[in-house]
């Protein structure tokens, strides 16, 4: 389960950031090529947020798809998956691109 490495990591940054002050939530864009599963993510955060200033926050995890473009017929496509081969023609002259995003997007403290 390498959600739980991740959200350590995660955490480590929000309590660099947010210090002493509570936080309610936090939003992480991620990309598809990290292969996380959103309900492993969200028990890891919990474990790794206890007993810090983002313990009890809600992590919101926005994940993001890589792109596709096809170098034989040009269509454009987007994909959770590595392809390959174009879906439209089904060349193996596909460029893939982002899906290795990793984000802390947002954090929204207590009041």
């Amino acid at each position: 389960m390498h959600e739980l490495g991740l959200c350590a990591d995660i955490v480590g940054a929000v309590t660099r950031r947010a210090g002493d002050r509570p936080v309610a939530r936090v939003t992480v864009r991620v990309g598809a090529l990290h292969h996380v599963h959103p309900e492993a993510f969200a028990q890891s955060f919990a474990l790794a947020a206890a007993g810090t200033s983002a313990d009890g926050a809600v992590a919101e995890l926005v994940l993001v798809p890589m792109t596709m473009r096809c170098r034989a017929c040009g269509s454009a496509a987007e994909s959770v998956e590595p392809v390959v081969a174009c879906p439209a023609c089904g060349a193996p002259e596909v460029d893939q691109r982002g899906g290795d995003e990793l984000v802390l997007e947002s954090l929204e403290y207590r009041a």
